[in-house]
């Protein structure tokens, strides 16, 4: 059964609020139907994970979109990606990050029946939207959107301050939290 009546539906997997900013706004200006699908287990805390979760009701509530939060299973992400914890930001541990989070989102969007899926991942200036599509685009569905393109990244700062969004200043894993630290004492 499909979730709503017309072939413009799309699950789209939010890392958080201020990512779903911009990437929400170029949806529904495309003609698209989006159902948030927040499922990030890679993220560092469970009170992080809500904190981001709250800031994406917030979008969600003024643009009229249903939220769907998957749960918290941050083991299962530790498993997911062990021996790769000491990788550098952006190598093979956000690989399989991303297939984690991307692989939840398509079998979500089945069971829904909705059609097509997409991320916000690709909005950050910090990621690179051609690794996403490799690891995406063996999923039934998957649509390649670059949200970075047309200004995203900085129009999604734009609205999460006009928002008042907390905007967090790393990807969600306590590595890169890690890793954001050590260049930060380093400057």
């Amino acid at each position: 059964m499909n979730y709503m009546q017309n072939g413009k539906n799309i699950l789209l997997h939010v890392c958080c609020g201020p990512c779903s900013t911009s990437s929400v706004e170029r949806l529904l200006a495309e003609g698209w139907n989006p159902v948030l699908y927040f499922s990030n287990s890679n993220i560092d805390t469970k009170e992080e994970f809500e904190k981001r979760y709250a800031e994406l009701l917030k979008v969600a509530a003024l643009n009229g979109l249903r939220v769907i939060k998957d749960d918290y299973d941050h083991a299962s992400w530790l498993s997911a990606i062990s021996g790769f914890e000491d990788e550098r930001e952006g190598g093979a541990r956000c690989l399989i990050c991303f297939d984690f989070n991307l692989r939840r989102a398509a079998i979500k969007a089945k069971e829904l029946g909705i059609d097509h899926f997409a991320t916000t991942l690709t909005v950050s200036r910090f990621k690179n939207s051609a690794r996403i599509f490799s690891v995406g685009e063996k999923y039934e569905g998957f649509e390649k959107m670059d949200f970075k393109k047309k200004d995203g990244f900085n129009r999604s700062i734009v609205l999460s301050r006009e928002m008042g969004l907390y905007r967090q200043n790393y990807c969600g894993c306590e590595f890169s939290k890690d890793e954001r630290g050590k260049c930060e004492k380093t400057v």
